[in-house]
């Protein structure tokens, strides 16, 4: 089941910022990773407005994501992207099979 990586960042050097977003995208084929959106442009729909960068990366699958995530090179390069944000937020999420169904728990 693909998995979804959902980055939210606010950048506060981004010349440091550059040394990390130049390279991760050679990170991601290794574990079948793609960016959805990179740093498009966000409209708030409804709440506090939304100033943050956001990244969507797709992963075939929760343990595809993790490694990668957790990969010696990609580690290295967060060190940059860590460097140059005030505020970092990944959270990682799960796709389910079947959409129509609501969660019963909620």
């Amino acid at each position: 089941m693909a998995a979804y990586m959902v980055c939210t960042m606010t950048i506060r050097d981004p010349e440091t910022f550059r040394k990390y977003s130049d390279h991760t995208p050679n990170t991601l084929s290794k574990y079948g990773g793609r960016f959805l959106t990179r740093g498009d442009p966000v409209t708030t729909s409804e709440g506090a407005p939304f100033n943050e960068r956001m990244v969507i990366i797709e992963f075939p699958d929760r343990a595809s994501a993790e490694a990668w995530y957790n990969d010696p090179e990609y580690q290295r390069l967060s060190e940059f992207r860590r460097a140059a944000t005030s505020s970092t937020r990944m959270i990682l999420q799960e796709g389910r099979a079947d959409q129509t169904a609501p969660d019963p728990r909620v």
